[in-house]
């Protein structure tokens, strides 16, 4: 297939292309740069923003464009890094709009990036990808406008592909999770009792190629662990792997203190099944927590 990926410089988006390219797919990595290494993989090809906006039929003939793009929420959420977090959600969508909009035969399915933000936070609903939208803060608003900017995108099947955490040793939230425990001073955050719905990065790889392979998947697909676990069950995973104590607590007024804002994210939780993806037979390599820490930090419990 060919496959247009936005975003594949990112911590998900560098996996999937690698991934991509291991199956014989063609992919066209679409990013602000247009670098590439030497002796790089001939069925890669580099794109820029510019270009695109410039040369759209560039992409005529694609299968699916999967559409990663976005800044970080991993920041401090002043109204300047709101501001960028949400308009270079816009802004990605827009473009591929304008260039869909282009092409005389448009792709078969675009999978565009979302969040399980969208659903609110609670301790004892069980969210999936029927639940209703709960607008009520700063990123399921984000996610509330993402999710109509794809909507407007003109292909026949759009994929919404509703982000949870994403659990990888190259980058993203884990490595800053686990770095308490290798230094001896994990422990809960707050009460410990919200839940955390999580992905191992080879999971949400396999499952946005699923999405693309699978034409009777469309709408909102939940990219999360069938088995989400609380804060406090989690740490305890993650002390376990890596053979440390799991003791040292850290209060909620702390996390606001440090974080602000974005605190919501470790003292808020969701407990989200992916419904459609297993409903469809997609398999997770990882689904439990225990599996996915023996993996990720290369012991046994």
């Amino acid at each position: 297939m060919k496959i247009a990926v936005t975003g594949g410089t990112g911590l998900v988006g560098n996996a999937l292309v690698k991934a991509l390219l291991e199956r014989g797919d063609e992919v066209w990595n679409i990013s602000r740069s247009s670098s590439s290494a030497i002796n790089e993989n001939p069925r890669l090809h580099r794109l820029t923003w510019s270009e695109l906006d410039a040369s759209p039929r560039i992409l005529e003939g694609i299968d699916a464009i999967v559409n990663l793009a976005g800044e970080s929420v991993n920041q401090r959420w002043n109204e300047a890094a709101k501001g960028r977090i949400l308009q270079s959600r816009l802004q990605a969508a827009g473009r591929i709009e304008k260039a869909v909009a282009a092409l005389i035969r448009k792709p078969e399915v675009i999978v565009n990036a979302s969040g399980i933000s969208i659903y609110g936070a609670s301790e004892n609903t069980v969210f999936e990808e029927d639940s209703p939208a709960t607008i009520n803060d700063f990123l399921s608003s984000v996610v509330e406008q993402w999710e109509a900017a794809a909507d407007r995108i003109a292909v026949e099947r759009i994929v919404k592909l509703r982000v949870s955490l994403v659990l990888a040793n190259e980058g993203g939230a884990f490595p800053k999770m686990a770095m308490p425990y290798r230094l001896f001073a994990g422990g809960k955050v707050g009460s410990g009792d919200q839940w955390i719905s999580w992905i191992h990065i080879d999971d949400i790889t396999g499952l946005i190629i699923f999405c693309i392979d699978n034409p009777q998947l469309s709408g909102p697909v939940n990219a999360s662990s069938p088995h989400p676990v609380t804060n406090d069950a989690f740490g305890k995973a993650l002390a376990a792997a890596m053979g440390r104590p799991h003791w040292f607590p850290v209060p909620a007024f702390l996390m606001k203190a440090i974080f602000g804002e974005m605190s919501t994210l470790l003292l808020d939780g969701q407990r989200v099944i992916p419904r459609q993806a297993m409903k469809k037979g997609f398999h997770f390599r990882y689904p439990t927590i225990r599996e996915a820490m023996e993996q990720l930090l290369k012991r046994h419990m």
